[in-house]
């Protein structure tokens, strides 16, 4: 009997990515959106496209109940949707660091809530999470983002410790710079006209971060090779680097002090305002 895997985020990019690989390996697929209409997936055999917001509580229960209808029972989790506000701390509205945190972390946490007592119930499951290197390196003007993806792997290692006597595995994906319209479709840009004085050094890091994912980022489908991976993976192996140097960058962060790493970021992104 196939499997069956349940995306968040899955009209592009990784999401997408991870829809077509997994659908290729013959897993059945619920690949969830705001607007599943619009998306190629939906004339694949064994793809499930499904309208969801995951800051939409309402909204997940009900999406849960059409995927085990529809294929029998759910034994992967890719919690992937989300998005990027950058910008200075400072010009960052509260309401906009709050849907940051909706998105990113209380929409992951509230998706796995629901599907706990499924993979309960059958005593297996995966959850995989999708959070970034930003989630264990910080980026300049990044900090509302990058504090979300903290908090979930903060969350992930914790939540694997309580799920282990259950058999259900808890998995961090850790992408790397990663060609995607991340800068285009998944990213606001906190801008606040009477704070000016932050202007030129974001805009200059905000540039050079995304020159650098467009040079040296990978591919989606490398992730989604990592999130494959993962999935089939029956280890306890907590975090899974996946492309754009993902494994170097972490290392390099994992193994330099402060007072040497900061300053090579500094220069990295900041250039003439380090």
């Amino acid at each position: 009997m196939s499997q069956t895997v349940f995306i968040t985020g899955a009209s592009t990019g990784i999401g997408h990515a991870t829809a077509l690989l997994f659908q290729q390996r013959g897993w059945n697929v619920v690949a969830t959106m705001r607007s599943p209409e619009k998306s190629d997936l939906q004339q694949l055999d064994n793809v499930l496209c499904l309208p969801l917001d995951v800051t939409k509580p309402e909204m997940i229960s009900p999406t849960i109940a059409q995927a085990i209808e529809r294929f029998g029972a759910i034994d992967g989790l890719v919690n992937n949707a989300g998005y990027g506000l950058v910008g200075a701390f400072e010009a960052c509205s509260p309401e906009e660091i709050r849907r940051q945190f909706e998105t990113n972390v209380f929409g992951l946490m509230a998706m796995t809530r629901a599907l706990l007592p499924h993979f309960r119930d059958r005593q297996q499951g995966v959850i995989l999470n999708v959070t970034s290197v930003g989630g264990k390196m910080a980026l300049p003007f990044y900090s509302s983002y990058n504090s979300t993806k903290w908090a979930v792997e903060g969350w992930s290692e914790a939540l694997q410790y309580e799920l282990r006597s259950f058999n259900i595995r808890v998995k961090l994906i850790e992408p790397g710079p990663i060609k995607t319209d991340f800068y285009g479709r998944s990213i606001n840009v906190a801008s606040n006209p009477e704070l000016m004085v932050y202007e030129p050094a974001s805009q200059q890091a905000i540039a050079q971060l995304e020159k650098i994912s467009v040079q040296s980022g990978s591919a989606p489908e490398v992730t989604a090779q990592v999130i494959y991976q993962a999935a089939i993976d029956r280890s306890w192996r907590l975090r899974y680097p996946a492309g754009g140097n993902a494994g170097l960058l972490l290392g390099l962060r994992k193994g330099l002090p402060d007072w040497l790493w900061m300053p090579i970021m500094r220069k990295l992104v900041m250039k003439s305002w380090s």
